[in-house]
């Protein structure tokens, strides 16, 4: 497995930006397909971005056009670049790296902060 360590959370006003980084220790990250999920209380886990080994991305369809996901393998980092934010992007942010059901891995998750 690999442990993985969020940064780059925030308060930022609507319309504004921020770039989560999420990076890795252990094992190389090459193999695994990446996710970013986010979290409010209450609420379920959602999917916002995936990026597989071979660079193939997809978003959840409220992010599509403002959040870029991205992957520097040799640097063992993932990044969620989040343009145009909204108020309803507020959450934590957590980063996700799986190969199999028996091998996957969760950051402890950074929390943004977006104000109308």
């Amino acid at each position: 497995q690999v442990q993985l360590v969020e940064s780059g959370g925030g308060l930022v006003q609507a319309g504004g930006s921020l770039r989560l980084s999420c990076a890795a220790s252990g094992r190389s990250l090459s193999t695994y397909t990446m996710k970013w999920y986010r979290e409010n209380p209450g609420k379920q886990r959602e999917l916002v971005a995936t990026i597989t080994g071979d660079g193939s991305t997809d978003y959840t369809d409220s992010v599509k056009g403002r959040f870029t996901i991205s992957r520097d393998n040799a640097k063992k980092t993932v990044y969620l670049q989040m343009n145009s934010l909204k108020p309803e992007d507020t959450a934590v942010y957590y980063c996700n790296a799986v190969r199999a059901i028996w091998d996957q891995s969760w950051g402890q998750g950074t929390q943004v902060t977006v104000s109308s």
